[in-house]
């Protein structure tokens, strides 16, 4: 156990490896040791690297931002990564337990967010550390995490048990939310290379040569919802995708003609230009099929399936 300021990190299940790193790590460490959140903005615009923005942006949060506040709740943030996301729920909820594989990501979060006395961080992985959680959770999150899951399970139906294994650790009315690419999102169409995979229509392709990574559609984010024995019980629509997200859209508040003109951002690859999305987007708004289209997805997931 090792305390980064108030921030608890638990080693007991780390493998001693880091199995999960882009090579940016050592950076961003040196990064928030030496820096306060306020000067992260500047920073990116010097550095003008990747790691830096994914990262470090503020942008990130807003996948959860918008939310309601309940200091009263407690979240199980599996797949934590640098913080990315972290700092936003703690300040959101009154408890954050932090499951990553990474040590040198963990330090990231930790020091970031030192400060803070509700954040706790279990090394490892999910499958070993899931037994010892004892703890009952409000919400769980999976934040770009959800596609990994034959990494983190290894079993057959990975997707499926892996939201099982999830329900152990939810009170009876919690919820998991889940933020991913859509497997159909109109920029893979448009040029855009997958982003697990960084090659140009793989997802579009049924992911045919793939076996430790893979996003869904929204029908098929269903129906492995609905095997595992639960319920999507509401998809909101990150746009322009749940990475860096400017607008959260849902089926009460779909886009309007005119409103998706950010379609150029793909700071990590190059990419072909297919057509203009921005137009495309507005016939697809016009026919009422923004939701099978949107690059990415945000969902609401509860036990038990709806009759």
């Amino acid at each position: 156990m090792e305390m980064i300021g108030k921030v608890r990190i638990e080693d007991e299940f780390y493998s001693g490896r880091d199995l999960y790193a882009d090579g940016g790590e050592d950076m961003l460490l040196e990064i928030v040791k030496a820096h306060p959140a306020s000067e992260y903005e500047q920073i990116i615009k010097e550095k003008k690297d990747w790691a830096v923005l994914y990262h470090l942006s503020e942008n990130r949060g807003n996948i959860v931002d918008w939310m309601e506040n309940d200091k009263g709740a407690s979240v199980l943030e599996v797949g934590a990564g640098c913080g990315a996301v972290t700092g936003k729920l703690a300040e959101k909820y009154g408890k954050v337990t932090c499951v990553e594989l990474s040590r040198k990501r963990s330090l990231v979060n930790a020091y970031r967010h030192q400060e803070k006395d509700n954040i706790e961080i279990k090394l490892g992985n999910y499958k070993d550390i899931s037994a010892s959680l004892e703890e009952k959770y409000d919400i769980i999150t999976l934040i770009g995490v959800f596609e990994y899951a034959a990494g983190y399970m290894g079993t057959e139906n990975p997707y499926e048990d892996f939201l099982i294994s999830l329900k152990q650790h939810l009170k009876p009315d919690g919820k998991i939310l889940i933020a991913i690419e859509n497997q159909f999102g109109l920029k893979y169409w448009a040029g855009c290379v997958e982003d697990h995979r960084q090659t140009l229509y793989e997802g579009l392709e049924g992911y045919w040569n793939i076996r430790n990574v893979r996003t869904f559609t929204k029908e098929g984010l269903e129906r492995v919802v609905k095997r595992s024995g639960c319920t999507i019980e509401k998809f909101y629509y990150p746009y322009p995708d749940y990475k860096f997200p400017l607008s959260i859209y849902s089926d009460d508040y779909l886009p309007r003609i005119g409103e998706l003109n950010n379609n150029f951002n793909n700071f990590d690859a190059s990419r072909l230009v297919t057509f203009d999305e921005s137009k495309v987007f507005d016939t697809i708004i016009e026919e009422n099929k923004f939701p099978e289209f949107s690059n990415s997805f945000f969902i609401v997931v509860k036990e038990g399936t709806d009759q």
